[in-house]
């Protein structure tokens, strides 16, 4: 019993539980294993808890009891007399009774003082069966008689000759209609939990500390609250999180359908300026700014980020959590496995090149007829295709569903995709950087019969399915984009896909849980989502769409999300809006550029900075010629930015070497360059507090008028597309394709290809292709080397020079300071 009522605790198609059992086995142990919510019978320790308390809302009272409250009353002053009156219903009525000022006594058959308290007694309520030795002659004249037992509610009687029959049946059927009421108050409360919710968040409170401690022991000093309240909090359903431990949580995509109605919140891009080796702080602006805006002004928000790869977590960049007092906590769980979508992205895409390969060989070595005899086997006496060769088939117009009626013609055609190894675009990848899989040699054993060919390791992060991951918008979507994944040409250059390899089915399984947003909290205890991570040079660079399409609902109309596009504006955020938004249908409300002094000081001339040594002069003393200078990297950043309508908020991130004169320069050179407004910020060594100016502009530029544009229409050519990038948004001169990339682009329109946006794969480091070029350069061509496709993805990709997707390892990387406490099990070392 208690077996099927757990299971039925579960069901989210059920919300009551009535128990019909024999008395005998009505046991605290059956009676509280029905959830306190589903408990229409209200005989749980939990629900006669909140009655007792007074919490009538919350709790579901008894129905017998309440069908006995209501055949009584002018109850006060009375005495009523509980007889056989036991458990639950017993305890029920006695709490009930009292607050209707009635003196209440209670007492079994066999007491010796039964007959005295019937005498006195005005009301009477019998809860079992009546002994025979108890005469009607005890009761005191003119008082109410009430009978009830527990076999009322299923029909079945067992009183003895003097009871009411009568009045049995009134409190019988009475208690069946309270029954039903506790079954409609249950239906109603579940039609209100599935509505929008108000948040109820409390906050965490921050003690910000000076000099500002490293970004880990600022993490410890804050105890997290526990993921399931937070989930509460935000208006989330219990049935909507599954908990990875005590701080992190995966989000359902049924929320999607539930809030289907709910109108979205406010949408905010956080972008930068062209980066520099200083750092901006494009993901402490992200958070500090949802502090503010949550913590200290009171409205609703939340960040989504990307999950990093811990490939520079033990490289040299480090983690991405933020940093100071404006991160993700614990900001080591956020910057290792978390829930383990980067390895599940690993395993799927490594299945898929471990079929390309073996296909390769398999059918190099067999037959038509073997290769279809193993491919479309016999099992237990019958052959059949499985679901996706029966689309294969379909799509290859053999409109056939019995293997045995395929001519040899179309055996052939089925059977063999023959891949041409010399086009294999897609890699193994690993999350590590590991600079000696660049390039690697692959079927060298014996057993591999002379299949060899020249490949590399890609860094997991940088796989199409992480983009496909971040531009899904459904587990339908992913898994229809999944298929869609061109691995290779065939020998008549026509593309092969995932979908003809058979595998979509498996790699669908294998994201099945990675397609699932994971919460965790900032500092001060706001929601933030973070869900992949697509590398920001080959791929889009921006954390994913179903994130920001949750946290949108959740948020409310009058809330905020806030995003974050990676590199400069000119990468990041001309993506962010061309790709992701088309992908989304989203429309952004407001961008926040992110600049620092001396970052623009390098953009106006300043000297290399060396990693690791201490910063010349011109970056820790005033210099407003050299600040002014770099600001035409920041003017053209808020240029490319009016490109696509949207009002933009500068965050001047504030360092203690700033002088006031060069963040009042830097802010009226932005303002008067266009930006609705700009701010100086402290919120990496203030937390929220420090960033409230920030959130109150961005607050304000979210009711300017939005008049959001793409920068140019699909239809166009790829080579203009690309074109239109490199001008407008790069300020080239023009572009040159070399002959391999006019070949693909002729290539990939012939195969239908040429309406994909466009996703520029260029370095960081500079406006131009070339690093070294600080400002912003102009008059150059922009190289185009190569375009290469994520179909599934949905983009083309032009490569801009020679772009590394594997990182390596430098002279002294970052784990030689990471280390475990193994007495605490604490992480050391991360930052």
């Amino acid at each position: 019993i208690v077996n099927e009522i757990l299971r039925l605790n579960e069901d989210p198609n059920v919300q009551g539980l009535a128990l019909d059992l024999p008395e005998s086995l009505y046991s605290s142990k059956v009676l509280n294993a029905v959830k306190p919510e589903k408990d229409v019978d209200g005989l749980s320790d939990v629900n006669l808890g909140r009655l007792v308390r007074g919490d009538a809302y919350d709790c579901l009272v008894p129905p017998t009891a309440c069908a006995v409250m209501e055949l009584l009353e002018d109850l006060g002053g009375k005495t009523v007399l509980l007889v056989g009156a036991g458990g639950a219903v017993g305890a029920a009525l006695q709490c009930m009774l009292q607050r209707e000022g009635a003196a209440t006594l209670s007492c079994r058959w066999k007491a010796p003082q039964l007959q005295t308290k019937l005498l006195h007694a005005d009301v009477v309520v019998v809860g079992s069966t009546k002994p025979d030795d108890v005469p009607g002659s005890w009761i005191k004249p003119g008082s109410t008689i009430i009978s009830y037992s527990r076999d009322l509610l299923s029909g079945k009687h067992n009183y003895g000759q003097q009871n009411n029959h009568a009045a049995e049946n009134a409190v019988g059927s009475l208690a069946i209609a309270m029954r039903m009421q506790n079954m409609v108050k249950n239906t109603e409360r579940w039609i209100q939990s599935q509505q929008y919710r108000k948040w109820d968040l409390r906050c965490l409170k921050l003690q910000p500390l000076s000099p500002v401690p490293s970004d880990i022991e600022i993490s410890r000093a804050q105890r997290p609250k526990a993921v399931d309240v937070l989930a509460k909090e935000i208006g989330l359903l219990t049935d909507e999180i599954e908990i990875y431990g005590q701080t992190k949580a995966k989000v359902r995509l049924s929320l999607l359908e539930r809030l289907k109605d709910q109108p979205d919140g406010k949408y905010v891009l956080v972008a930068g300026i062209t980066p520099t080796p200083l750092g901006e702080g494009k993901s402490t602006v992200t958070i500090g700014l949802v502090q503010a805006l949550t913590a200290h002004l009171n409205i609703n928000s939340f960040a989504c980020l990307r999950q990093p790869s811990q490939g520079p977590t033990f490289g040299v960049k480090g983690g991405a959590a933020g940093g100071g007092y404006a991160q993700v906590i614990p900001m080591e769980e956020f910057n290792l496995h978390l829930t383990g979508d980067i390895h599940a992205i690993t395993a799927a895409n490594n299945l898929l090149a471990a079929a390309i390969d073996a296909r390769i060989l398999h059918e190099n070595t067999q037959s038509d007829k073997a290769l279809y005899n193993r491919l479309v086997p016999v099992v237990n006496g019958v052959r059949g295709f499985s679901a996706i060769q029966l689309a294969r088939l379909r799509r290859l117009g053999i409109n056939k569903t019995d293997p045995g009626t395929l001519t040899e013609e179309e055996i052939s055609r089925f059977a063999r995709l023959d891949i041409d190894p010399s086009t294999i675009t897609w890699q193994r990848v690993v999350d590590t950087n590991d600079r000696f899989l660049r390039k690697i040699t692959v079927g060298q054993a014996n057993t591999e019969k002379g299949f060899v060919r020249q490949a590399q390791f890609d860094i997991a992060v940088a796989s199409e399915i992480m983009a496909i991951l971040a531009l899904a918008t459904s587990l339908q979507d992913m898994k229809e984009r999944l298929g869609k994944m061109v691995v290779a040409n065939d020998k008549k250059g026509e593309p092969v896909t995932a979908e003809d390899l058979g595998v979509t089915g498996a790699l669908a399984v294998l994201m099945k849980d990675a397609i699932k947003p994971t919460l965790m909290q900032t500092l001060e205890g706001t929601p933030v989502f973070v869900h992949a991570g697509p590398f920001a040079n080959i791929a889009h660079g921006n954390s994913s769409v179903l994130a920001d399409k949750i946290a949108l609902k959740l948020v409310g109309e009058k809330g905020f999300v806030v995003t974050e596009a990676g590199f400069g504006a000119d990468i990041g955020m001309e993506k962010f809006f061309n790709i992701k938004c088309r992908a989304s249908g989203l429309v952004p409300s407001v961008v926040v550029l992110v600049a620092t002094v001396r970052a623009l000081k390098m953009h106006g001339g300043g000297p290399n900075v060396t990693a690791g040594a201490p910063l010349k002069k011109e970056y820790t003393e005033e210099n407003l010629q050299l600040v002014a200078d770099g600001c035409c990297n920041l003017q053209k950043q808020i240029q490319i930015t009016q490109l696509f309508g949207i009002p933009v908020v500068v965050a001047l991130n504030v360092f203690k070497t700033d002088s006031p004169a060069e963040v009042d320069l830097v802010c009226k050179i932005a303002k008067q360059s266009g930006a609705f407004d700009a701010v100086p910020c402290n919120h990496w060594s203030a937390g929220g507090r420090g960033a409230v100016k920030l959130a109150q502009a961005v607050e304000k530029a979210a009711n300017q008028k939005n008049s959001f544009k793409y920068l140019y229409s699909l239809e166009l050519p790829i080579v203009e597309k690309i074109q239109i990038i490199a001008q407008k948004v790069y300020g080239a001169q023009d572009i040159e394709l070399s002959p391999a990339a006019q070949s693909q682009v002729d290539c990939y329109t012939r195969q239908g290809f040429g309406n994909l946006p466009i996703c520029m794969a260029k370095t960081h480091l500079s406006l131009s292709h070339q690093p070294e070029r600080k400002g912003v350069p102009t008059g150059f061509i922009l190289p185009i080397s190569d375009v290469r496709a994520s179909i599934g993805a949905g983009f083309i990709y032009p490569l801009v020079g020679t772009m590394s997707t594997m990182p390596g390892l430098p002279t002294r990387p970052c784990f030689y300071d990471i280390d475990l406490d193994p007495v605490t099990e604490q992480v050391k070392g991360l930052f």
